[in-house]
């Protein structure tokens, strides 16, 4: 269930995110794929964690899937890997927002590089 939930909102995200085509658009939505298949590989071997509610937890407010794999990681859910490749995903997506495709494909390596492909 758990694994669901942080694939559905990762997918989420990456939908969102491609609905501005960039110069490297085609390639960040790959990359997070990848991303996203290391995501739920990882949610898979991890045995459900409780973890107390925070004060926000009743304000009826979506959680962003960067809150989602920020709580996994601080449960110890997800790899180092995973948090270095979505953070340079993001340096992509800026890039990719500015129209430097240099910069883009530069941050995009660096995600393939941390994720292991």
């Amino acid at each position: 269930m758990k694994a669901q939930r942080i694939a559905l909102a990762l997918l989420l995200a990456a939908s969102t995110a491609a609905a501005y085509a960039g110069p490297c658009a085609d390639e960040i939505a790959q990359t997070m794929a990848r991303i996203n298949a290391k995501l739920e590989a990882v949610a898979r071997t991890v045995p459900p964690a409780s973890a107390a509610q925070g004060p926000q937890a009743g304000m009826h407010r979506q959680p962003t899937p960067r809150s989602v794999a920020d709580a996994e990681i601080e449960l110890g859910g997800l790899s180092e890997a995973v948090k270095a490749g979505m953070a340079a995903i993001d340096r992509a997506r800026e890039a990719d927002l500015a129209g430097d495709r240099s910069a883009c494909e530069q941050a995009l390596a660096e995600a393939h590089r941390v994720i292991g492909d």
